[in-house]
């Protein structure tokens, strides 16, 4: 019996370190770097506790909104009014592009790519899953790139920088619509008008709890906007949702909040090491755009944000890069392993097809909005 027990929790440990392994990454990278750099009273001014706050407040309204199926019954709503397989596809991305924008990029596929399922299934569409994924995860990828607080590593820049909110989607809105384009087109490229139907399904509305949580997430904003300070809204946040939804507090992605934690660490101690601080200069003066992909390829956006952030002030290139090379590899971005292990759950025997056409498709679209960027700058 204890053996068994023994057992249980060894799989429930390792089963979190796998859905939890950049977080572990980050741990052992800010370890590592404390052997060079001891624990001293500068460790106090690595934390943007700003960034951490609005990242809290956002994603557990966001989580209060998912338990009462709000984005879901919106999103099936939306899907049943399409005809044909073509306008539900792009329906399905649409969608998942403008949540990416509002909610962040991997609460939108959680989200969002249960509903693409269920429509591919029910209609006897599964030829197109593959493809209907990789263009949700591009599109919550790269939608979220627009406004400050889509994509983790947005909010994180525009709070150290101070980045003037016009200022930055003037930055962002070129590659934003470009993505847009050639979402579009590959659909009409790759995706037949054929005739379909989806079910309609009874869900609950929940009418009075749907509009205080639109407002706390309205409030939220706001936070992130600097119209409110984020104290204030942290504890508004938490008071309202400790007494109306308790569940959605433990639903928040803790583990992304400790990565951040762990990623401010490690990169405020290789800003204090001179070897590195003099190569990672050397480095971004040269192209801060090529870079800050090319690190995205390597350790994902959201800790190049922070390391890169360490090394430079031309937060134009910086941010651009940062959200264009959330396309790329499969380790580019963390939303891009949630759908890789969405769509493996589903379809086991498929996982070398699915990294192909997820390769195809991704390196792309970095190719070409790289290359446009690199003309315009």
């Amino acid at each position: 019996m204890q053996i068994s027990q023994e057992k249980n929790i060894k799989q429930i440990v390792i089963a979190f370190i796998k859905k939890n392994i950049v977080m572990f990454i980050a741990l052992f990278a800010a370890i590592i770097t404390m052997f060079f750099v001891p624990i001293d009273k500068e460790y106090l001014h690595y934390f943007d506790f700003k960034t951490l706050t609005c990242l809290f407040c956002t994603l557990a309204v966001v989580c209060a909104l998912k338990n009462i199926q709000f984005f879901y019954m919106l999103a099936h709503k939306i899907v049943s009014l399409f005809k044909t397989t073509r306008k539900a596809i792009l329906g399905l991305i649409y969608i998942t592009f403008i949540g990416s924008m509002l909610i962040a990029n991997d609460m939108a596929l959680l989200t969002f790519l249960p509903l693409g399922y269920l429509v591919l299934t029910t209609t006897k569409k599964e030829k197109y899953m593959a493809f209907t994924f990789v263009m949700q995860n591009i599109a919550a990828n790269l939608g979220g790139m627009l406004t400050p607080f889509g994509n983790p590593q947005n909010l994180y820049l525009y709070t150290k920088f101070s980045i003037p909110t016009v200022e930055f989607m003037s930055i962002m809105v070129i590659p934003f619509v470009i993505s847009i384009l050639l979402m579009t087109l590959c659909c009409f490229i790759f995706i037949r008008k054929e005739n379909m139907s989806i079910e309609e399904e009874n869900i609950p509305f929940q009418r009075n709890r749907t509009i205080i949580y639109l407002l706390l997430f309205a409030f939220s904003i706001l936070i992130v906007f600097r119209l409110i300070p984020y104290w204030i809204g942290l504890i508004v946040i938490f008071a309202s949702l400790l007494f109306l939804d308790r569940k959605a507090l433990t639903l928040v992605d803790y583990p992304l909040l400790f990565t951040f934690v762990f990623f401010f660490i490690f990169a405020g101690n290789m800003g204090r090491i001179e070897a590195v601080r003099n190569l990672f200069s050397k480095l971004l003066e040269k192209n801060t755009l090529i870079v800050s992909v090319l690190s995205c390829q390597c350790i994902s956006n959201v800790p190049s944000a922070i390391l890169l952030s360490q090394f430079t002030n031309q937060y134009k290139e910086l941010l651009l890069g940062v959200n264009i090379g959330g396309v790329g590899t499969l380790i580019s971005s963390l939303a891009s392993l949630i759908t890789f292990r969405e769509y493996v759950k589903h379809y086991p025997k498929k996982v070398g097809y699915y990294i192909g056409l997820f390769s195809l498709f991704n390196f792309s679209f970095l190719l070409i909005l790289t290359i446009v960027m690199l003309i315009i700058l």
